[in-house]
């Protein structure tokens, strides 16, 4: 049974920095892809970044720069460092994991078997 358990979420002012962590079970972490995505209020989810199982990653650009994802596969986590946070940061994000044997990073959403519960960041102005 496929599990995680994200942490991390919460509320800052715009300027600060927040970091989320997605601890995985259940299946083979070091081989999967990881990606975190978000879903700001009122509008559909869209992709943030992804790590491959090679540590490969990329990132939309509105986040590049401000936002840098790693993992930690002794640990099954994928780990989401949020800095310079904006108010259009404010979403719900989740982690995601797939089974698609792949060296790159995936950016599409239907490449994901796997989904966390989502954690909300808020940001303040």
């Amino acid at each position: 049974q496929v599990q995680f358990v994200e942490l991390g979420g919460g509320s800052v002012q715009a300027g600060g920095s927040l970091r989320l962590s997605c601890t995985a079970s259940g299946f083979t972490f070091s081989r999967s892809p990881m990606a975190w995505f978000r879903q700001p209020p009122g509008k559909e989810r869209e992709f943030v970044c992804a790590v491959s199982r090679t540590f490969a990653t990329d990132y939309a650009n509105s986040v590049k720069g401000r936002f840098t994802i790693s993992r930690d596969n002794a640990k099954n986590t994928v780990y989401l460092q949020m800095n310079s946070l904006k108010p259009h940061d404010t979403a719900v994000y989740f982690c995601a994991g797939s089974r698609f044997d792949s060296v790159l990073p995936l950016v599409a959403e239907l490449s994901y078997d796997y989904w966390g519960q989502g954690t909300q960041v808020t940001v303040s102005s």
